[in-house]
């Protein structure tokens, strides 16, 4: 090997993204479009875990003031509260986890002047205990009065788990 196909080749193992893990497939990564006056949004996926060690999604890194892992409770009134769920989301083994609204989410806090638009996206990382870090893209779509997406979107996250 030549020096500049080695000082090629290194660069492009540099390059590439690091999963300890491909066991992991990241699905249906999306964000309802918020308000103009909203503080926070709302991020959604599926992560199914194809392999055979359970992994746990401990953190997500985005450009915001805050990104937390969330969880939606409800009191007895029916009340709902967000909740950081500061041990992070367990991803069993053999298993799709799915983060939906009205339970785990991601939380973008923060966005002040900078809503959320459809048709846009917002860059991440998944962090995760034993695969790492896992970068991904929210799409980001309309939502209707119930909640649903009609956007007419699949998924548009760029990670296939590979």
């Amino acid at each position: 090997m030549t020096r500049t196909s080695f000082a090629l080749a290194a660069f492009c193992a540099l390059s590439q993204p690091a999963f300890a893990d491909p066991a992991l497939q990241i699905n249906q990564v999306k964000a309802f479009e918020t308000a103009p006056s909203a503080m926070a949004g709302g991020g959604f996926m599926e992560i199914t875990n194809t392999g055979d060690s359970d992994d746990k999604l401990i953190g997500v890194l985005a450009d915001f003031p805050r990104v937390e892992i969330h969880t939606t409770e409800f009191n007895s009134e029916g009340v709902a509260r967000m909740v950081h769920l500061e041990d992070g989301i367990s991803i069993p083994a053999g298993e799709t986890v799915t983060l939906a609204p009205g339970g785990q989410h991601v939380m973008f806090m923060g966005l002040r002047d900078a809503p959320f638009v459809a048709g846009e996206t917002v860059d991440a990382t998944l962090i995760f205990e034993v695969s790492g870090e896992v970068p991904i893209s929210f799409d980001i779509v309309t939502r209707d009065i119930d909640g649903h997406d009609h956007s007419g979107h699949d998924d548009h996250s760029g990670h296939d788990g590979h």
